[in-house]
C-alpha cells in the first residue's frame, strides 16, 4: 500500500508539472538560426622601407548564431511577415516595461556574432509579470558591442490612467561590474599624462640597456618584444594597459546598486496610426560598496540612469506611410541605442 501511495503521489505531481509546463510554454516559440555574409573588403597596405611591399589585410566573413525561446504577445503594429525567427529581428517593443497582455511573459535569447573581424556575445533574458496594479521583472542584459552587462530586478506599483496610459513607481536592484572604476588612475601624473613605464615594470616587463647604446624591451618571460621606443609605445604598451585594466576589474566582485525608479507606458493603435512609448528613470541611488558608482563621480552628486523607447507609425493613405522606431539607454557611464526611420510608398 505504501508503494502504491508513493507511486500515486509521484504520478499526480508529474501530471501537475506537465500541466504547468504546457500552460507556461503555450504559444511560445523556440528558435535556432545561423546567418552570415561578406564583411568589409580586403585592404592593401603598401610599404617602401625595403623596396615596394604589399600586405593584404583580410577580414573574415560576418556571422550570427542565435538561440532563443520567447513568449511575448505582439502589439498591433508588429507585422510578423517572416514565417520563421532567424535571429536578425530587431523588436524594439521587447524593451517596453509593459507588454500587450497581462500575465506572465518571457524571453531568453543569446546571439554570438562576428562583425568586421570582432566577435562578441549579446544576451537578453527576462521574466515579466504584469498585473492591474503591479509589475515584477527580472532581467539579464549583455550588449557586447556596447560593452555593457548587468543583472536587474524591479518591483513596481502601477496606476492606470484611462485605457492607454499608465505610470509606475518602485525599486530596482542591479548587479554589475564596477562601472566608473579606472585602474590606471593611480598611474596618472599631475600633468595628466600616464606613467606607463612604471606600470609595465610593475607588471614584470624590463628594459635592457645594451653596451652598443641600443635598448631592448623584455616581457615577463624575458623575450624581446621591442627594440625601439616606437614599437614599445605604440604596440607593447597598449596591450600592457589593456591586460592590466582587464585583470584589475576581474579582481573586484560584482557591485550592487539599489535605485528608485519612475516610469510610464503609453500605447495607442489603429490600423492607420499607432504610437507606443515608454520610459524608466532612476534619479536616486543608495550608496553601497567600496567600488559603488558614487565613488567615481563628483562628491555629493548623483546621476540619472534611464531607458526609453518610442514607436510611431502613420499610414496617410493606401500608398504612403512613415514610421519612426527607437530605444535609448544610459546606465552609469554606458550608453547604447537603436533606431529606425523610414518611408514606404506602394504603387498599385
Amino acid at each position: 500500500m505504501k508503494k502504491l501511495l508513493i507511486l500515486f503521489l509521484l504520478l499526480s505531481n508529474l501530471a501537475h508539472c506537465q500541466d504547468f509546463l504546457k500552460k507556461t510554454f503555450k504559444f511560445s516559440t523556440f528558435y535556432v538560426a545561423a546567418n552570415g555574409g561578406t564583411s568589409i573588403s580586403d585592404v592593401d597596405v603598401f610599404s617602401v622601407t625595403d623596396g615596394l611591399q604589399t600586405q593584404t589585410i583580410k577580414t573574415p566573413f560576418d556571422y550570427n548564431f542565435t538561440f532563443g525561446v520567447r513568449k511575448i504577445a505582439r502589439f498591433g503594429y508588429e507585422n510578423r511577415a517572416n514565417t520563421f525567427y532567424n535571429g536578425t529581428e530587431n523588436t524594439f517593443s521587447d524593451a517596453a516595461t509593459i507588454g500587450k497582455v497581462k500575465g506572465f511573459e518571457f524571453l531568453f535569447e543569446a546571439d554570438y556574432k562576428r562583425r568586421f573581424g570582432n566577435t562578441f556575445l549579446d544576451q537578453q533574458h527576462f521574466l515579466r509579470y504584469v498585473a492591474d496594479h503591479w509589475i515584477v521583472k527580472i532581467e539579464y542584459m549583455q550588449q557586447g558591442f556596447a560593452d555593457i552587462k548587468y543583472f536587474e530586478s524591479s518591483q513596481r506599483y502601477r496606476q492606470k490612467v484611462g485605457d492607454k496610459f499608465s505610470w509606475n513607481v518602485g525599486i530596482v536592484q542591479r548587479i554589475s561590474e564596477p562601472y566608473g572604476y579606472n585602474p590606471l588612475e593611480e598611474f596618472i601624473l599631475p600633468n595628466g599624462s600616464l606613467h606607463y613605464t612604471s606600470l609595465a615594470l610593475q607588471e614584470g616587463y624590463n628594459i635592457d640597456f645594451l653596451p652598443s647604446g641600443e635598448i631592448n624591451y623584455l616581457n615577463p618571460e624575458g623575450d624581446v618584444v621591442a627594440d625601439n621606443s616606437i614599437i614599445w609605445e605604440e604596440v607593447v604598451i597598449p596591450q600592457v594597459l589593456s591586460d592590466y585594466v582587464k585583470r584589475k576589474k576581474e579582481e573586484i566582485p560584482q557591485q550592487w546598486n539599489h535605485s528608485l525608479v519612475l516610469g510610464y507606458d503609453f500605447y495607442h493603435y489603429t490600423k492607420t496610426f499607432w504610437l507606443h512609448s515608454w520610459a524608466s528613470i532612476m534619479p536616486f541611488h543608495l550608496e553601497s560598496g567600496e567600488y559603488a558608482y558614487h565613488k567615481f563621480i563628483a562628491p555629493k552628486q548623483t546621476w540619472v540612469d534611464f531607458g526609453a523607447g518610442f514607436i510611431l507609425g502613420h499610414k496617410f493613405n493606401k500608398h504612403l506611410g512613415v514610421f519612426i522606431e527607437g530605444k535609448y539607454n544610459k546606465y552609469w557611464n554606458r550608453q547604447w541605442h537603436d533606431f529606425s526611420v523610414g518611408l514606404n510608398y506602394v504603387i498599385f
